[in-house]
């Protein structure tokens, strides 16, 4: 395709099955381009119009970061951010001028999880002991990147090394959930999602050996496919274990997710694993979105891999009732069981017996690298100690061929044999289950209920859609398994879905910014009296972190008469349940703060959080109200 004519597929395009195209007339605002929840043809359209340049979408993207990764929320999912990222945006906005754009992702801002080789960053896996390591050249996707016109605007945080699910290591930190700022943003790749979710880059990438892009899309509220072992290269990916690691991206939209997949897709010869796309026509994601989809596609469901405990119910049934709105829109749901399926995951992993021994050859590989061997960082204590036990177990293996080794890649063969029969029996499109069978745990507990290791040992490609939300308003995602090279197709179903249920909710904790900077508090009073006196309080509530601070005073009732000042939520109008304590017996007076849940910061914004003031013969009190 000339310049020209990508110029106008950037500025006219029309998703094929969507039913609709947009013009440059319809998508001409008068207000300052807003990147919240943005998509990248939103971003082309603002740029083709004039009314943004990708170096201020640079801009503004930093600004979210800046009020939102360290302070508010401080979500930390970024550990490095370029420095040339708004020369190079520059640049490109000058390109666009005299040629037009090369794409669709011409002069994006977008992340990388920080096992990316990067010439001009440091790729550091998480771990002080890589801090400094530059890498000879760009990891094969990321050249695919910058060739498409896209800016690399950081490293994202990983579980260190990628020996993880939780993100947490010691060069990078606990990154934290933006949906439920208690808890993990699942991993490795979670600094990826918290950071696509949070709106600090259109898309991202991060590579998934077991549930890596999977988890953190589920718990994230995003879209995030491993893709079919060797439809994208992982050469230039510090390693885990190269028979299961792949790398791709996470997004916020189904569409969003296919233009990232076609610019990164491909043969490489530096990665064996890509010579299955010889001789075979490689997919276009964009041209295989279909809203018709769904009709008449038959899925399998997988009840085992639901879960049976009581924290499995939860997600359980968020993912039938996604089910159920499938089976609305024209696809068949049959219930299946795979014989012996769960015997044959249990010793199907390889990531012991060849984390060690690749980790050795990539550092090999860069002979300015400051380490040699898991056992340096292990000598030097490099490392996060959350992750000491599982460097020490995997460091202890002797050898890289064993019998244990090769029985493990033998149960990965019978993994594949069972699934692929199955498809053909049952006649599936797909295989469903959820991606994990409970929401993220809290920072500190080990997160449980992956199903995971079904696409990674089989090598087929899995996609986890968002598929509502737990009562309490964490996500769920439900995973889609297809035959090999099956990847596109899976996009398609999980467009065809969103299309009419809209999964994609943003996180609250992370609003758009209001003149470059987060929202001011909400402010809130309250006076009423009562039998023995009166009460009056004031309250701000930060919206980016959901602590509520406030004074109360009580007047006219002596310290003996008064019980307790408390926070309430109000039942049709009349205090309800009590949800915090201000101050306890005797005390006329308190300040201080307390973290709402999100239902409760909800409940707050609705009118309905009530001060109760309890004393000798009862109680007195009156409901929050903001101050205009």
């Amino acid at each position: 395709m000339s310049r020209q004519r990508a110029f106008i597929a950037a500025v006219l395009l029309v998703i094929p099955g969507s039913g609709f195209g947009v013009s440059l007339q319809q998508v001409t605002p008068q207000e300052p381009f807003e990147v919240f929840e943005a998509t990248i043809q939103e971003l082309q359209h603002a740029m083709a119009s004039g009314q943004v340049t990708a170096a201020e979408l640079v801009d503004a993207y930093l600004a979210r970061i800046d009020a939102y990764d360290r302070i508010g929320p401080s979500l930390n999912s970024i550990i490095r951010l370029n420095p040339d990222a708004r020369s190079e945006a520059e640049a490109l906005d000058r390109e666009r001028e005299r040629l037009g754009p090369r794409g669709l992702l011409h002069g994006i801002p977008v992340l990388l999880k920080d096992n990316y080789d990067t010439e001009n960053m440091p790729t550091t896996g998480g771990s002080v002991a890589l801090a400094g390591f530059f890498p000879s050249d760009d990891a094969f996707q990321v050249k695919q990147l910058k060739e498409a016109g896209a800016i690399i605007l950081g490293k994202t945080n990983l579980h260190e090394l990628a020996m993880g699910i939780t993100t947490i290591s010691s060069l990078g930190g606990q990154t934290r959930n933006p949906y439920d700022l208690s808890r993990n943003p699942g991993g490795s790749s979670g600094g990826t999602g918290a950071a696509i979710a949070a709106s600090f880059a259109a898309v991202g990438w991060g590579t998934d050996t077991c549930g890596s892009i999977r988890n953190p899309a589920a718990q994230n509220n995003l879209f995030g496919l491993r893709p079919t072992k060797g439809l994208s290269s992982i050469d230039g990916i510090l390693p885990l274990c190269h028979s299961q690691d792949v790398g791709g991206p996470l997004a916020r939209t189904a569409t969003d997710l296919a233009i990232a997949l076609d610019a990164t897709i491909g043969i490489d010869s530096a990665d064996p694993a890509t010579t299955i796309l010889d001789g075979v026509a490689l997919p276009s994601f964009v041209d295989a979105l279909d809203s018709t989809a769904l009709t008449g596609a038959r899925f399998g469901v997988l009840r085992r891999m639901f879960g049976e405990a009581q924290e499995d119910r939860e997600a359980s049934r968020v993912v039938r009732t996604a089910l159920e709105q499938m089976k609305e829109l024209g696809a068949e749901i049959v219930d299946i069981e795979i014989a012996d399926l769960d015997t044959l995951l249990r010793s199907s992993s390889v990531i012991e017996y060849e984390f060690k021994f690749d980790l050795i050859d990539y550092l090999a590989t860069n002979p300015g690298a400051p380490v040699e061997s898991m056992q340096d960082i292990l000598d030097q204590g490099l490392y996060h100690e959350a992750l000491e036990q599982r460097f020490r177990m995997r460091n202890r293996v002797e050898q890289r061929d064993s019998d244990a080794y090769r029985t493990a890649l033998a149960r990965r063969d019978s993994v594949r044999e069972v699934v692929m029969a199955t498809f053909g029996e049952k006649q599936l499109d797909a295989i469903v289950y959820p991606t994990l069978r409970r929401k993220a745990a809290r920072i500190g507990d080990p997160q449980t209920g992956s199903n995971c290791q079904l696409s990674a040992a089989s090598e087929l490609p899995a996609l986890s859609m968002p598929a509502g939300f737990t009562s309490d308003g964490n996500p769920i995602g439900m995973e889609l398994l297809g035959p090999p090279l099956s990847d596109a197709r899976l996009l398609a179903y999980a467009f065809s879905f969103e299309q009419v249920h809209q999964p994609r909710r943003p996180p609250p904790y992370v609003p758009p910014l209001e003149g470059g900077q987060p929202p001011a508090p909400i402010l809130y009073s309250v006076t009423a009296e009562g039998a023995v006196g009166s009460v009056s309080g004031r309250f701000s509530l930060n919206v980016t972190t959901g602590v509520l601070s406030f004074q109360v005073a009580v007047s006219g009732a002596s310290p003996e008469a008064v019980h307790a000042v408390n926070l309430a939520r109000t039942v049709d109008g009349h205090p309800g349940p009590i949800i915090h304590l201000l101050s306890g017996p005797g005390e006329l007076t308190a300040s201080g703060a307390v973290t709402l849940s999100l239902a409760n910061s909800e409940a707050l914004r609705k009118g309905q959080l009530y001060l109760r003031v309890f004393h000798d013969g009862g109680s007195m009190g009156g409901t929050l109200v903001t101050n205009h």
